[in-house]
């Protein structure tokens, strides 16, 4: 096996980056709340996983066997597996972060209002490329999963330090994916697309990320305030 095969696993590790800076802080005592989180990423992961394999089946994304470690799970590279638990462990642990240093800091009005254009927006866009998988299945389900968030209004009080989250950890994944893309190590066919794309990355992964997360996050602080073990 040659170092460009480990290229994807490489670059996933750059996400481990902020929980292990982040564990310095006294405060954040995340390791205490992987009882909370470790459920979320199952139940998130399995969805996302079924997703994956179905559209890779489907040659609705592809990727290239050069920049990949050869180890497979159901026919989907290891390393698409590790990026469902690596990424919501990074962005939860970001959140937690979130709510320690900015404890005061909370606009959950604004950001209702914010998830409601947003709600908005990805109905539209499910609707307009309806005839396109990923941009239908990304933003139909983004739509019906914040609809479900907004008007159950359980988690209102969680949107300033989700909103912020999502943010700081689309920086990391923008890079992420950016470079997976230029190399390429995943290819995305353009039928299935918009078209529209930031740093060369599909806007659909940006809904993607934003699916992944809300799911993560919702469920997790479910059980946290339930505490139900």
């Amino acid at each position: 096996m040659d170092i460009k095969n480990l290229s994807y696993l490489l670059l996933l590790l750059i996400f481990l980056v902020i929980p292990i800076t982040l564990s310095f802080q006294k405060k954040v005592r995340f390791v205490f709340r992987l009882k909370y989180i470790l459920p979320a990423i199952i139940f998130a992961g399995a969805i996302f996983v079924m997703w994956d394999i179905r559209f890779t089946q489907m040659r609705i994304w592809s990727f290239n066997p050069d920049y990949l470690s050869g180890i497979e799970l159901l026919r989907l590279p290891i390393e698409e597996w590790l990026e469902f638990l690596i990424i919501p462990l990074s962005s939860i642990y970001i959140y937690e972060w979130l709510k320690v240093r900015f404890e005061d800091f909370e606009k959950p009005e604004f950001f209702v209002i914010v998830s409601l254009v947003l709600l908005l927006i990805t109905g539209v866009l499910a609707y307009v490329f309806r005839t396109r998988m990923f941009s239908f299945f990304t933003f139909f389900l983004s739509a019906i999963y914040l609809g479900y968030t907004v008007f159950r209004n359980r988690f209102k009080k969680y949107y300033t330090k989700f909103y912020l989250a999502l943010v700081i950890s689309l920086i990391p994944f923008l890079i992420v994916s950016a470079i997976l893309n230029s190399l390429p190590a995943i290819v995305y066919d353009s039928a299935h697309t918009m078209g529209l794309a930031f740093l060369g990355v599909p806007v659909e992964k940006i809904g993607y990320l934003f699916l992944l997360l809300l799911i993560n996050v919702t469920i997790y602080e479910y059980l946290s305030s339930r505490r139900h073990y």
